[in-house]
């Protein structure tokens, strides 16, 4: 097996110059780099990982930690996450926290103890000793998905498709990447809205996620803009998952005065309220408007097909390795919060007739109404005003 003494002797170059130029220690003029390279190709030469990590104090691996990795939404992630870690030389060790702080805690502290050089976790709903144990032992993180309510002052409701920096003597600061969330779904209130619904109901996420609290506030400002009143009763929690979301889906459908339309804010409730609509023998949309928050690869194979939010999933696990191979090269920066943009994808189970429209970017710039049909909606006879 050829040693870096090999290489170096190819590429007629002393070992300390190999080891700068396989480690990026020190910059190397271009050509003497291309020689070890070249060397290191023609000799087949595989570093040490190991003896690396001794001399650089760096394994060159990411901790990922994210729950519901079986969710096509997080599992788009750490497809976005791999590919940017192997484009960069890392590697990933994966877990799966399920959602539960005291497992969250137990599972971040064992990648930490696998000496990774940093981490992206997408937080749980009470994410403090996570936040101090990252904090305490000074560990390089990105927050991904999920943003800290106190963490980064000033980052929930941020700039769409912006980034909010950290106040410089603020609280022990993280850096996040996460989606656009409050906008895009007050865009899917007023696009039911605007198709004569009104009363909207909304089945929401885990409450203490940041992603639950964007969306009912974007719940709220759709109804504001369209002219509606909020009512508690049509907000309901599907805890994120699709047995919760069965079951109040099911509340909702109870009420005296049921709405007429539903938003599910994520992929796996939306599926918890199909069903929960089918147990019922209702049909979408001709008994229930329905948009969701969360796209996925069969939305469009769905009869009707499901009017919904993309995000940009892939987009954002690549960010978040980019964000954190920063904070590695420059621990001192100010953290920031990246928000990306989502898409909204206007298919039939809202209501409308099938436009062939694949979609487009759902930003605040653009008018929140969706075109009115050409013919008298065919809810408006079960609205309520």
């Amino acid at each position: 097996m050829p040693t870096m003494a090999d290489v170096a002797r190819s590429a007629g170059v002393s070992v300390a110059t190999v080891s700068h130029v396989l480690n990026g220690t020190r910059p190397v003029l271009p050509h003497t780099r291309q020689a070890v390279l070249d060397a290191v190709d023609e000799l087949g030469y595989t570093p040490n990982t190991l003896a690396r990590s001794l001399v650089t104090s760096r394994t060159r691996s990411i901790g990922l930690a994210v729950s519901a990795i079986s969710n096509p939404y997080f599992t788009e992630i750490l497809q976005g996450v791999e590919a940017g870690a192997l484009e960069h030389g890392y590697s990933l060790l994966i877990a799966d926290p399920h959602d539960d702080p005291d497992h969250e805690c137990k599972v971040v502290q064992l990648l930490h103890e696998r000496r990774v050089d940093g981490m992206i976790v997408a937080p749980s709903a009470d994410p403090r000793e996570l936040v101090s144990y990252l904090g305490r032992h000074r560990v390089p993180t990105v927050f991904l998905d999920r943003v800290i309510d106190g963490v980064i002052e000033g980052v929930v409701g941020g700039a769409l498709g912006g980034v909010v920096e950290a106040p410089a003597d603020g609280p022990q600061r993280f850096d996040q990447v996460c989606a656009e969330n409050t906008e895009p779904t007050a865009r899917l209130v007023t696009h039911l809205a605007g198709l004569g619904h009104r009363r909207i109901g909304l089945v929401a996420g885990l409450p203490g996620l940041s992603t639950t609290a964007e969306r009912i506030t974007g719940y709220r400002q759709g109804l504001i803009t369209a002219g509606l009143p909020y009512d508690d009763d049509l907000v309901v929690h599907g805890d994120s998952e699709s047995a919760g979301a069965e079951r109040a889906t099911a509340a909702l459908l109870s009420l005296a005065t049921p709405p007429t339309a539903l938003v599910t804010a994520n992929n796996a409730m939306t599926i918890g309220t199909l069903r929960a609509l089918r147990d019922r023998g209702l049909s979408v949309p001709d008994d229930l408007a329905l948009c969701c928050f969360d796209d996925f690869a069969w939305a469009d194979l769905f009869s009707p097909r499901l009017t919904a939010i993309a995000q940009p999933s892939r987009e954002i696990g690549a960010q978040a390795v980019r964000v954190l191979l920063e904070r590695l090269a420059a621990p001192d920066r100010p953290a920031r919060t990246v928000r990306l943009d989502c898409t909204f994808v206007h298919r039939t189970s809202c209501g409308c007739p099938d436009s062939g429209e694949r979609g487009r970017p759902s930003q605040s710039s653009q008018s929140s109404q969706s075109s009115q049909p050409s013919q008298p909606s065919q809810f408006e006879k079960g609205n309520v005003s």
